[in-house]
């Protein structure tokens, strides 16, 4: 059992001693920086780094968490990622730390969030089986749910980087071209059909060469963390356009992930088997022993406050190193700072939908707010919260913090 921080935080904060997760923050005028969230207060962990007792003899972790993302700290691989855990730890448990330490503590109400990441590439998956099925059964109802090669190889496509934005940020609604149904041509205007994504994304470190595929058993040497992820979705515009190609301008807009980025290893105590591959995936996406993973993590997204859908990490068919060691089985490289999403979270109720479309099932069946409105896709004003947390060691939780956007009309 880890031993307790001198913060004398209460045993079920989200955001305990167990989670420490790591995020780009800066106080009133002052350059952004790395920080450690520790309760309700941000460690500058660069400062206390250079104060002395830097964790380990490799790289200066001082001017590491001086820069304004966590990119150079994503660089320096597993080794010094499991070393500085080991001391943020120690720091914020030892009495010893206490008096250099306290002074370098902002209240989190205080400081201003950014991006986490420099993202280097983007991928989004599409790993549940219960998403996939529901998106089968809505626009081939007459056909096979999933298509033929989806039980085979986690299907993915490529995002664009530089729409990723952190939770807080407002969305502004897309235009496109989308055809009506009573329509014989296509039209151009705002989306009408704006969804939601719940989705788990993984933060990508160290690197490796083009020509050398990741191995589903090495994949964890490379996923440096967690965030919570919301896909936004113009489905009007997707409809459109995605024959043959797949997703572009209804995706590519923005992609919300939350400020923190909780580390794998605070999800030890959340791994789970998965719920069953059938028929068995080909060699290199098996592993050996238990690389091939679930996460029990725990989700529930709100509209104006309403929470509409739990979904449910565990019940996702591919593991993330699966997914990793797919993204890279024809040679393609990875780079510290590369994101990939897990696709939606849904689950077998429909409680746990992960986007509109399932819950109002295309616009069929609309759901209720507290207000009394009802919502089959989005509204300019509306704000979503998407929130996650895992269990932890001793029965505590590990919380993943929140992904908020609000949707600003088009422009």
């Amino acid at each position: 059992m880890t031993k307790p921080t001198w913060l004398n935080l209460p045993a079920d904060h989200l955001f305990g001693i167990d989670n420490l997760p790591y995020g780009v923050f800066s106080f009133r005028r002052g350059p952004a920086r790395v920080g450690v969230r520790i309760g309700d207060h941000v460690l500058d962990v660069g400062a206390v780094a250079a104060l002395g007792g830097d964790p380990g003899e490799g790289p200066n972790l001082a001017a590491t968490w001086s820069n304004p993302s966590l990119n150079a700290f994503l660089s320096l691989g597993r080794q010094t990622w499991t070393l500085a855990r080991e001391w943020v730890v120690e720091i914020l448990t030892e009495d010893v730390h206490r008096a250099g330490v306290e002074r370098h503590l902002y209240p989190l109400d205080d400081v201003t969030l950014h991006l986490p990441i420099e993202v280097a590439d983007y991928v989004d998956f599409y790993a549940s089986q219960h998403h996939a099925t529901n998106v089968g059964r809505i626009f081939r109802p007459d056909g096979d749910a999933l298509t033929p090669n989806w039980k085979h190889l986690p299907i993915g496509y490529h995002g664009r980087s530089g729409t990723i934005v952190v939770s807080g940020t407002d969305v502004v609604r897309p235009s496109g071209q989308r055809r009506p149904p009573s329509e014989p041509t296509p039209v151009f205007g705002p989306s009408i059909r704006l969804d939601i994504e719940a989705e788990l994304g993984f933060v990508v470190g160290g690197a490796s060469a083009i020509g050398e595929p990741v191995a589903v058993d090495d994949a964890d040497d490379h996923l440096f963390g967690v965030v919570v992820l919301n896909d936004w979705s113009a489905r009007d515009i997707q409809a459109w356009e995605y024959v043959p190609l797949g997703p572009f301008l209804g995706k590519s807009f923005a992609t919300t992930i939350s400020a923190w980025v909780t580390p794998l290893e605070a999800l030890a105590s959340a791994r789970v088997a998965l719920p069953g591959q059938d028929p068995e995936p080909l060699p290199y996406l098996r592993g050996s022993g238990t690389a091939a993973y679930g996460l029990d993590i725990h989700y529930e997204v709100a509209v104006n406050g309403t929470v509409v859908t739990r979904p449910e990490y565990r019940d996702m068919y591919w593991s993330p190193t699966q997914m990793l060691a797919h993204e890279t089985v024809n040679g393609a490289s990875v780079r510290p700072g590369d994101l990939f999403g897990s696709g939606t979270i849904s689950g077998a109720d429909p409680g746990t939908r992960g986007s509109f479309l399932e819950l109002a099932w295309n616009g069929t069946e609309p759901f209720a707010l507290s207000d009394g409105s009802t919502r089959s896709f989005l509204e300019d004003g509306d704000t979503v919260t998407m929130r996650a947390w895992a269990p932890g060691p001793s029965g505590g939780r590990v919380g993943l913090g929140e992904c908020v956007g609000t949707i600003r009309p088009a422009r």
